[in-house]
């Protein structure tokens, strides 16, 4: 079987399971939807501050609902060894990686779609103009952040601490998709000239094609007995 259909053979079979609870999208939407809300009541001053602060809230928010999608996604791996049998599959283990970050990331999309508008509500701020550039650094950050947590996310399946391990190895190699995509935010809702976006989008680029670079071809040495 072909690394692609291998690698969409796993996300389906997480998107079924997924149509089936509702356990990822639903927990880590009402956690999102609540870090929204509670930021906006503690630090919604005017609303000069709340389009400085907005940025932070909002990746802050998808930051942290993202872990906790990659870590549910890959405990559900760790219940009755299917990581093994992942494993011993006649597939690619790069297929496992693929799969595994497209699952996610349809995860995490569905809470972004909920967050974003939420936090242009909370914070007075009108998104609508400048949507498409939002949307394009939102999708590329994240799409690096789910990358590099699927990548390390299996490696943690089979630890006691596993959240906390994979918060300690995640968020240190995410750092630079994280400044960037909080900086590009905070310019297009200060009215940035759109190359400044430019800018700060062909950064986020470089660093989803290096991590997924080096999750094709590192994924299986980091799952090897």
């Amino acid at each position: 079987m072909s690394v692609l259909r291998a690698a969409w053979a796993i996300a389906a079979k997480d998107l079924r399971i997924e149509a089936r609870t509702r356990e990822v999208t639903v927990s880590t939407g009402l956690f999102a939807v609540l870090v929204v809300v509670l930021t906006s009541l503690s630090f919604f001053v005017d609303d000069l501050t709340a389009r400085r602060i907005a940025p932070g809230v909002l990746w802050i928010t998808i930051t942290f609902a993202g872990l906790l999608a990659i870590g549910r996604t890959w405990a559900r791996e760790r219940e009755h060894d299917a990581m093994r049998g992942l494993l011993l599959a006649p597939i690619p283990r790069p297929a496992i990686f693929l799969g595994k970050a497209v699952g996610t990331l349809a995860f995490v999309g569905i809470v972004e779609a909920l967050i974003v508008p939420l936090v242009g509500i909370l914070f007075h701020v009108d998104l609508v103009p400048r949507i498409a550039e939002i949307a394009a650094v939102l999708g590329l950050g994240t799409l690096g952040f789910v990358l590099t947590g699927s990548l390390f996310g299996a490696m943690t399946v089979r630890t006691g601490s596993r959240d906390l391990m994979l918060s300690v190895v995640l968020f240190p190699l995410i750092t630079p998709a994280l400044l960037a995509g909080v900086v590009a935010t905070r310019g297009i809702l200060g009215g940035e000239p759109v190359a400044e976006t430019f800018a700060w989008l062909r950064i986020l680029v470089a660093f989803d094609v290096v991590v997924a670079t080096a999750g094709y071809f590192l994924f299986g040495p980091l799952v090897s007995d």
